[in-house]
């Protein structure tokens, strides 16, 4: 039987994994060019990984040893009755509701406007952290004068930078990363697990968590984006709670206008970074799809564990090889995520939901399975006699050892004689072999190679 628990967060509290920092200002302030700037060349950025494609309205950085995610939002047009402005007004205000920090993008070269003095006004009452940046700053005695204007916002000192010319990122970074929020160490970590629910629009998100609930708590409409906010309900099954986050769908930019969708996807960043586990939903009746690719890479990148639930199952029209084929074509289009658990659902008559939930103890589990260091080296020596390790002019791949050092995701590092030989197809090869053995369904494992040198290299 399940049982459910609605539960009272605070707003102020936040549960994710990382800090979020939004990038907010009026229309053509330079936001998204200060985004891309910080992205591309100040952050270190989580290298791509083949079949996902990365979504640029937001980045995953590193600054002084702290871990953040960094959005990316529409201009804030605070008067405008233009639906779509309004629209992007709105996500702005969500962006600045789940924010750690704001970053405040001004123009020096226009002066301030009563635009600016009007967002400032509704960046004050978020409570939150706000940092001036006075864009277009490229040369600092020509401008300066200028930037000193921006002190009558009374929002503190004004930050001068230049995103095209790249000057002022590092301070203006410092800045951002002395208001993250302090870790209390002796605060117990949340030890219940939370289960995401993402998926595009109409794919049955909230229908399903309104099936494992036993009632209608979550609002269930055929109207793409009826979803608001991520959610969270507590609920326990076989004795075993866990917390599901439902969140908004994700629609294709070709569906609609590009401003109305520029940072969609924000809620479920929000929501898969606060997950431990990500339910990819995915409609039986359309198929699996690029876009779905695009979706779970975003769980997939943070290092999630995953399960593809094939939801409307009992719409489709059958035979003995209907399963197969659906799961040879998921397999295909999500091939990156060979590892993922898939299961076929509906959220309509109940169908394999309870397998469910022991899908998702066997992944909690392989994120966090320990291997010991040396059944780990004899799998990885056994690999190596079994497929030789690559070369380049002669030089051939020699892997010294490796080790595992953390959970959630299982990583391990590996310590080799050139990273440059170390080719991404022969990890995913050695990937496989500890797989095989050690299992790690359901999770994604991550590598980081290092180089040897002196006694250990030729």
């Amino acid at each position: 039987m399940i049982f459910t628990e609605k539960i009272n967060r605070n707003e102020g509290k936040k549960e994710m994994a990382k800090p979020m920092v939004a990038i907010v200002g009026r229309p053509n302030v330079g936001k998204s060019t200060l985004f891309n700037m910080l992205a591309g060349s100040a952050l270190s950025i989580v290298e791509d990984i083949p079949g996902v494609t990365r979504d640029r309205v937001h980045a995953e950085g590193t600054w002084l040893d702290h871990q953040f995610t960094l959005v990316d939002t529409g201009g804030i047009e605070p008067d405008s009755k233009d639906v779509i402005l309004s629209h992007i007004r709105e996500q702005a205000e969500i962006a600045v509701h789940l924010a750690d920090v704001i970053v405040f993008v001004v123009d020096v070269r226009q002066g301030l406007t009563d635009t600016d003095e009007k967002v400032a006004i509704f960046l004050r009452k978020s409570k939150k952290p706000i940092i001036l940046c006075v864009n277009k700053v490229d040369h600092i005695k020509k401008w300066m004068n200028d930037v000193y204007e921006f002190y009558q916002l009374g929002l503190g000192d004004p930050l001068a930078v230049s995103a095209t010319g790249k000057l002022g990122l590092g301070e203006l970074l410092d800045e951002v990363v002395s208001h993250f929020p302090q870790k209390n160490l002796e605060e117990e970590e949340e030890e219940t697990p939370k289960i995401a629910v993402i998926g595009k629009p109409n794919v049955g998100k909230s229908s399903l968590i309104n099936r494992l609930l036993g009632e209608e708590r979550l609002i269930v409409s055929d109207m793409a984006g009826t979803t608001r906010d991520a959610i969270d309900t507590k609920i326990c099954f076989q004795g075993k709670e866990y917390i599901l986050i439902d969140t908004a769908g994700i629609r294709r930019k070709s569906k609609v206008k590009e401003n109305l969708e520029r940072y969609s996807v924000i809620r479920s960043i929000f929501a898969v970074n606060r997950a431990d586990i990500v339910i990819l939903l995915i409609d039986a009746t359309e198929g699996v799809t690029e876009q779905d690719a695009k979706i779970a890479g975003i769980a997939h990148e943070k290092g999630k564990g995953l399960l593809i639930a094939v939801n409307k199952w009992d719409a489709i029209e059958k035979n003995d090889k209907t399963i197969y084929e659906h799961q040879k074509k998921i397999r295909q289009v999500l091939s990156y995520l060979n590892y993922a658990e898939c299961l076929f659902i509906s959220a309509l008559s109940g169908q394999r939901l309870t397998k469910l939930f022991p899908l998702i103890d066997t992944i909690i589990h392989s994120q966090n399975n320990r291997v010991s260091t040396g059944a780990l080296n004899e799998i990885i020596s056994e690999a190596t006699v079994y497929q030789q390790a690559p070369s380049d002019k002669g030089k051939h791949l020699k892997i010294y050892y490796s080790t595992q050092v953390s959970v959630k995701p299982p990583t391990f590092v590996l310590f080799v004689n050139d990273k440059e030989l170390a080719h991404f197809s022969y990890i995913r090869y050695l990937e496989n072999q500890i797989r095989s053995t050690f299992g790690f369904k359901g999770t994604p494992l991550k590598w980081i190679i290092r180089e040897r040198r002196g006694k250990y290299n030729d």
